[in-house]
């Protein structure tokens, strides 16, 4: 009874909310424990795990270990075959999905052990579904079609219905699209025979996504509605969010881009909702794609680049990564940076070489032919079951040869597998040689410019400044020595004299700049509140704040960092109209960040033209240089704000 009273409260509800209407019967339940043992104690200690897996994911996994060992010591089967399966759902939950699926095959020898096949079957499903996330999808179709066999073993026309929609997904993930429609279309007959509306959602999402591959737009279209709608009515925030994002789509490839964005952001605030990382870098790309399309270049680099940082950082994204990296090449391409295109075209082609080989391909397709072979095989022994003893002999030797010639099949692919595997190997060492070329050349490009600066500096420090210094003291010699002009002439010469004095000290403001002391003798924190300290505080109130910067970094990324902060600055001054300014600079184990937030006039960021001053084209430029992100978040008469984050390499950080 909880846990379908658990099921119901949990569609929609935030977490914190959910603890506390359930408060009471967590209460009750942990009261029972004292007074419970055995599998009396298994089973509460089962329910605890379940109830907490959505208030408190580290207790309900203590509590599913409790569960697993009480259970082994009395061998009740059956509770530890439930505290597994509870356990592999938390840990998929949390997108550790080779913990989930060990858990999963615990469970599995449990319920073999109890003759429980259609358990068995379910977990199957389970581990087919995490193997289909993780993209090793060969492994997922063999668990899909043993989940399958079992479900019509015993007439379980749901289990059924969702083997075959799982199976439709992995052949659309191979590209075999009328094979997936075919075991869609079967599914969706099950369902709405069965009235099964929270599945037939799925169903419809899936069928319109492998329309919308085959370029079919009406039928897409009219399946994509069928879903949101249903969607909408049983408030299923996953399905929904995947039918808004794949309309988006749809929407997208059939130049519609007005109507495509407010159905992707929909999506993609839902994703945030349900932390779903592989979601949210999908509705990130497709954003990415529709701004690209509608040439607001800008706005596409920034959802982009977001997808791509979101889906390196976390696990099993690389279909959606791969996805990114087309994307940008396409980006690039109209914006006339062939190299950069190029660059990411290369990424793409090597992670789809990494995810789709010639050997899961195989794999995949021989799996696909024993389960329709094993089909028919079963048909014609039900029709032959009176054949003759000679004919049987015949067909099993005709297995044997078929399984001699198997084995020499499988030999071949094994062979070809380690070749493969090899050039695999090979072309990451090549890429990893390039990248690091490309480092040292962007550090070698970074001194040069450092080095000029430095330069440039000392010769205006003791060349030029010198020499105005020097010109100054003549000029005011000569005054002194100059009595009987007329006052016009000696006004004159005072302004001179001035004029002179001024440029001297402009030369030493400038030459300051170039190549500031308090970087050179100090940390990038003392550097950073020098040059704020020079500035007019009647005209900008400046707040700084700065962590983690006492400890010396490598002196170029100081000395590029410094000048980004120095040009956000100046551009502040230049351009914001602000009187307040807030710079927040810290260092973690990622890296350094910074955030320079101005109260001003603000600038629309969509705009192309406003990113063509050399100013904001510096910062982007230096933070590239050091591989690290820039962000502009701008709102007109509502201020600015950069976000600026480079990494450190592994001596330099925390």
């Amino acid at each position: 009874m909880f846990k379908a009273i658990t099921l119901l409260l949990c569609t929609g509800i935030p977490a914190l909310l959910y603890a506390q209407k359930n408060k009471a019967i967590l209460d009750s339940l942990e009261k029972l424990i004292p007074r419970q043992k055995d599998s009396a104690l298994v089973a509460t200690y089962n329910e605890l795990t379940w109830q907490y897996r959505l208030v408190d994911g580290e207790k309900a996994i203590a509590y599913g270990n409790k569960a697993i060992a009480l259970g082994k010591q009395i061998n009740y089967l059956k509770g530890i075959a439930q505290a597994y399966n509870d356990l592999g759902i938390i840990y998929y939950d949390k997108e550790q999905y080779d913990t989930a699926v060990h858990l999963y095959e615990q469970a599995v020898q449990m319920r073999n052990q109890l003759k429980d096949e259609l358990g068995v079957a379910k977990l199957y499903n389970k581990i087919g579904i995490v193997y289909q996330r993780q993209g090793l999808f060969d492994k997922s179709l063999d668990y899909q079609l043993k989940a399958l066999e079992l479900f019509k073993k015993f007439n379980n026309d749901q289990g059924v219905s969702y083997s075959l929609n799982n199976i439709g997904i992995l052949n659309q993930n191979m590209g075999r699209y009328q094979e997936a429609i075919s075991y869609q279309k079967q599914s969706i007959a099950i369902k709405e025979k069965m009235g099964d509306n929270y599945g037939l959602a799925g169903s419809y999402v899936n069928i319109a996504n492998i329309y919308l591959l085959e370029k079919d737009f009406p039928q897409a279209e009219s399946y994509y509605r069928k879903a949101v709608d249903i969607t909408r009515i049983i408030g299923d925030k996953e399905y929904l969010s995947n039918a808004l994002n794949n309309l988006g789509t749809l929407f997208t490839d059939t130049k519609r881009y007005n109507e495509a964005i407010p159905l992707i952001q929909e999506s993609l605030s839902l994703r945030q909702q349900l932390k779903d990382t592989k979601g949210m870098v999908s509705c990130l790309n497709n954003l990415g794609t529709v701004y690209t399309n509608k040439q607001q270049y800008d706005s596409a680099e920034l959802y982009l680049n977001n997808a791509l940082k979101l889906g390196l950082q976390a696990v099993n994204t690389l279909p959606e990564v791969n996805k990114v990296y087309l994307s940008l090449s396409g980006l690039y391409e109209n914006q006339g940076q062939h190299a950069r295109s190029l660059e990411m075209l290369k990424e793409y082609v090597n992670t789809r070489d990494s995810l789709y080989t010639d050997e899961l391909g195989q794999n995949f397709a021989d799996l696909d032919r024993k389960y329709k072979t094993l089909e028919k095989e079963k048909t014609i022994q039900q029709q032959e079951f009176d054949i003759k003893q000679k004919e049987f002999s015949i067909t099993r030797r005709n297995y044997w040869i078929a399984g001699i010639s198997g084995l020499l099949v499988l030999g071949s692919l094994l062979a070809y597998s380690f070749y493969r595997r090899k050039q695999l190997q090979q072309k990451a060492a090549l890429q990893a040689t390039i990248m690091k070329q490309q480092d040292l050349a962007t550090k070698a490009v970074m001194e040069a410019e450092e080095q000029e600066r430095q330069r440039i500096a000392r010769d205006l420090h003791d060349g030029i400044g010198q020499m105005m210094s020097a010109a100054k003291m003549n000029l005011s010699a000569f005054e002194s020595e100059v009595t009987s002009v007329p006052p016009q002439q000696k006004e004159s010469l005072g302004r001179i004299i001035a004029l002179v004095d001024d440029s001297c000290k402009e030369i030493r403001s400038v030459s300051h700049n170039m190549m500031p002391n308090a970087l050179l003798k100090n940390s990038l924190a003392a550097a950073i509140r020098d040059f704020i300290d020079k500035l007019d505080k009647k005209a900008l109130q400046v707040h700084l704040y700065t962590e983690g910067l006492d400890k010396r970094i490598d002196a170029n990324v100081e000395a590029v960092f410094y000048r980004v902060i120095q040009e956000c600055v100046n551009n502040v001054i230049k351009h914001s109209g602000a009187n307040t300014l807030d710079i927040s600079v810290m260092r973690d184990g990622d890296g350094i960040s910074a955030t320079i937030e101005d109260n001003g006039k603000g600038f629309d960021t969509n705009n192309k033209a406003n990113f063509d001053g050399i100013g904001l084209k510096n910062i982007i430029t230096r933070v590239q240089f050091l591989k690290g992100t820039v962000d502009f978040d701008a709102t007109p008469d509502k201020g600015t704000l950069v976000a600026i984050h480079v990494p450190l390499n592994e001596t330099d950080k925390l």
